[in-house]
């Protein structure tokens, strides 16, 4: 009897030690690639990035981080792209990635949420005219349902921020609340540690940007 239950003491305690190599693997993996995304410039470097993002998130189906990373390096293909049906694609599929993400995410979903948004906002930008209305909507409702989640996400502050001053500017309305908003977003930015994490960090440098328009 007390040979078996030390065989037991023993399996266990190897499976727990192989369960935490493999996380740690998947930590230093992710940790890798996020830094890439953050640091790729072009359409071409971001695919690269997105197409590992996308096996990972193939082999660890229960981690919501690898589909995030990928939705948003897609945004960022977006961000680059010049013709708009690419542009729509690489969308179609960040909305995909996202809304698979939200399935895993739990408590950092307000990130997920947010970069729903972020999504919705560039779908705009390929036919204002059109899409202004359904998707600034869309948008909005991203944006307010994250800071409802966490109302400290400096990301969700700073899209928002960029939404109340677009739509402040199409009608000739006043841009106090929207650089309101971002002032909002820059100080919850400095909250955040800048190290690469699992965790975005990614915005800060896009939030100070909008806040010089309001001086």
């Amino acid at each position: 009897m007390k040979s078996k239950f030390r065989l037991s003491l023993v399996l266990v305690w190897l499976t727990v030690l192989f369960a935490q190599a493999e996380d740690d693997k998947y930590v230093t993996t992710m940790k890798k690639q996020i830094l890439a995304v953050y640091q790729a410039q072009t359409v071409e470097s971001l695919a690269e990035v997105v197409n590992t993002f996308d096996r990972i998130s193939a082999a660890e189906k229960e981690k919501w981080e690898p589909l995030y990373y990928a939705a948003f390096g897609r945004v960022m293909m977006a961000t680059r792209e010049t013709d708009n049906k690419k542009k729509d694609a690489y969308l179609e599929i960040a909305l995909k990635n996202v809304e698979a993400a939200k399935q895993i995410a739990s408590a950092d979903v307000s990130e997920v949420v947010a970069l729903e948004g972020f999504v919705y906002m560039m779908m705009v930008t390929v036919d204002p005219a059109s899409r202004g209305q359904l998707y600034s909507g869309k948008a909005f409702a991203a944006y307010q349902k994250a800071l409802q989640i966490n109302p400290n996400n400096p990301r969700a502050l700073s899209l928002l921020a960029q939404m109340q001053y677009g739509t402040a500017k199409f009608f000739n309305g006043s841009t106090d609340e929207a650089c309101q908003t971002g002032q909002e977003a820059v100080a919850k930015f400095k909250e955040e540690k800048d190290e690469i994490s699992l965790k975005p960090i990614w915005g800060k440098g896009m939030a100070e940007k909008f806040l010089s328009q309001c001086k």
